[in-house]
């Protein structure tokens, strides 16, 4: 049995759409922010030292790390999800595993922290924003015809990118990014992410 620590609001809303995707029976440790910080609560200190989520309890192993969750997940249970390793798609899979939680999340998360300093951050907003429309439009450019990034079907680097892809979008840039506004409309009508939806609580 695998165990989610689930934060609302949170990147581990993947773990739960790749576990639903894969059919996998799981539990869900649902953990909820604090409403006036936004943090998340002490409780996940004790499950690890970070105090972050996702973490996820395989096989007797606690593991952190979006990406290192999703393929320690598709190497056990999933191999469909990721391309084969002698081919092209196996090398921009992994580009793209590396890129969603890696270069992609350090402009959406400077936009995140100074917004909360209010005129005092107003400086750094046209180089944060310049590098937000960068990523977004590389991510656009990226998908396939077939509307998913790396295979003409879902693949694990799906599941990572539709994180930054749904940030795009709440953040009104759906005429700008066409198909990255189409990439979010099919993955969250797909059956498992609205039953993982639900398992994680509504968030």
């Amino acid at each position: 049995m695998i165990t989610v620590h689930h934060l609302n609001r949170s990147r581990s809303h993947r773990i739960l759409w790749l576990l639903e995707e894969l059919e996998l029976d799981y539990q869900v440790a649902r953990y909820e922010r604090d409403p006036n910080t936004n943090l998340a609560p002490p409780e996940l200190l004790k499950i690890h030292p970070l105090g972050k989520s996702p973490v996820i309890e395989m096989d007797g192993e606690t593991i952190i790390e979006s990406a290192a969750i999703v393929e320690l997940i598709c190497a056990h249970h999933g191999p469909q999800m990721i391309p084969l390793r002698t081919t092209p798609e196996f090398i921009r899979h992994t580009e793209l595993m590396h890129f969603a939680e890696g270069s992609a999340m350090a402009p959406i998360l400077l936009n995140l922290y100074v917004a909360l300093l209010g005129k005092e951050g107003a400086p750094l907003h046209p180089r944060i924003q310049h590098q937000l429309a960068s990523h977004f439009s590389y991510m656009n450019d990226q998908l396939r015809p077939s509307g998913y990034f790396v295979m003409d079907q879902l693949s694990a680097a799906d599941i990572l990118l539709s994180f930054p892809a749904e940030i795009a979008i709440r953040l009104a840039r759906a005429e700008t990014y066409p198909a990255l506004a189409g990439f979010v409309e099919t993955i969250q009508a797909r059956p498992a992410y609205q039953r993982a939806y639900v398992r994680g609580g509504g968030a």
